[in-house]
């Protein structure tokens, strides 16, 4: 079974740039047909999509983050990250990590806040 662990800073200042590490354990983050995504949810609202890495390495955005969003992944360690820059409280969530959408991460809040 994939699980999958979120890492990171509770608590980012304003303009600062929010980076997360997705740790995967159970299965590779390069096999076939597994795309890892970031998700987030703020507070009262619903689930956002963040984006996306495929098992290729081949990445893709919600086009209303693209400008401040990268994913990357290190298959040495078998992880996958999030930056997302120039954060503002808006940005403040719960941000997930999940593989095709059915094997999810517990969440970490993240808060934007100076």
């Amino acid at each position: 079974q994939v699980q999958l662990q979120e890492s990171g800073p509770g608590l980012v200042k304003p303009s600062q740039t929010l980076s997360l590490t997705c740790t995967v354990s159970g299965g590779s983050i390069t096999t076939n047909h597994y795309y890892w995504n970031w998700i987030r949810q703020p507070p009262g609202k619903g689930l956002e999509w963040i984006g996306v890495i495929q098992y290729s390495g081949s990445t893709y955005y919600n086009s209303s983050l693209k400008s401040r969003t990268s994913i990357s992944r290190d298959t040495s360690k078998n992880l996958f990250t999030l930056q997302l820059s120039s954060v503002t409280p808006e940005d403040t969530a719960v941000y997930y990590c999940t593989t095709n959408l059915y094997y999810w991460g517990q969440g970490t809040q993240v808060t934007v806040s100076s």
